[in-house]
């Protein structure tokens, strides 16, 4: 298959039709995992995609839903054999959040709720270096220089020449004043915000301290959306020993009205580019 086959995104739309052809069957998946000698998580992890799926688990889920037609079988089977494949994150090893960079390397468009620091994005290779130590304070150095690596490998989907990332960015202000690395550090990552934003397929708004309560004070949270309809939203949500993933519609509705909310108690685009730019000069003035 080329190279340019989504391990991840196959993983995640074979599930997906594991799972509408067992309930097409009218079964649940504890009955299924009955028939076939394996725990009902493994089913579980097959429909969402979290698992990689060999072709003998395609043959065996096949036979219990009896698949007679070959060609929805072969067309499964040729699935999970690209689902096997290796992305170009493999390349660097055991990254933990390697289910998430599939998905972003695929989505069509990201929105981003961020309180706390720069999404990655959008990091400058010097913030990236200061940052990722802060929050995984044990991390050894040669991981630490792969994880940045990673960073910045991502941001080439932002400026993908033919299929560019559609990326909206709220940004709580405390992002923009906490003080990550050093004062000039802080000014160089300010300054690239405020020239990514210029971007047509780009859009950054802070959400000021003045904004007040705001649907965003739970948590921050990511909402990703593709180009193929037989791929739902996903609404991905951090964590420090594992993710989130959120594919149910309602759900997805719930988080995409909050996102509206953030978007309209923030700055405008415009506004958001002049307070960004502010607080770069005072980082600037802070440094010297």
């Amino acid at each position: 298959m080329a190279s340019h086959v989504n391990p991840t995104v196959r993983r995640r739309r074979l599930g997906q039709e594991l799972r509408r052809l067992r309930e097409l069957k009218g079964m649940t998946a504890e009955e299924v995992a009955e028939r076939l000698l394996v725990s009902q998580s493994k089913i579980s992890r097959l429909e969402n995609g979290r698992r990689s799926i060999s072709q003998r688990d395609v043959r065996d889920l096949c036979g219990v839903y009896e698949v007679e037609d070959h060609r929805i079988v072969d067309s499964l089977m040729q699935m999970a054999k690209d689902s096997r494949q290796q992305g170009w994150w493999h390349a660097f090893g055991d990254i933990p959040y390697s289910v998430y960079i599939g998905l972003e390397t695929e989505a069509a468009s990201l929105r981003i709720y961020e309180s706390l620091l720069v999404p990655g994005l959008l990091q400058t290779p010097g913030y990236a270096e200061a940052v990722i130590p802060g929050t995984v304070p044990e991390l050894a150095p040669d991981h630490l220089e792969k994880r940045i690596q990673v960073r910045m490998r991502r941001q080439e989907r932002v400026n993908e020449p033919e299929r560019p990332l559609r990326l909206w960015v709220v940004l709580d202000e405390s992002a923009l004043r906490r003080v990550v690395g050093s004062h000039l550090i802080m000014r160089e990552q300010l300054d690239h915000l405020v020239e990514v934003s210029h971007l047509p397929h780009v859009t950054v708004q802070v959400l000021p301290y003045d904004a007040g309560a705001h649907a965003g004070m739970s948590g921050t949270f990511s909402i990703l959306e593709f180009d193929d309809a037989a791929d739902s939203s996903v609404v991905y949500i951090e964590g420090v020993t594992s993710d989130l993933y959120l594919e149910k519609t309602n759900d997805v509705h719930k988080y995409t009205i909050m996102y509206e909310h953030l978007r309209a108690q923030a700055l405008s685009a415009e506004a958001s580019r002049e307070f960004i730019a502010d607080a770069a000069k005072l980082h600037a003035d802070a440094r010297g």
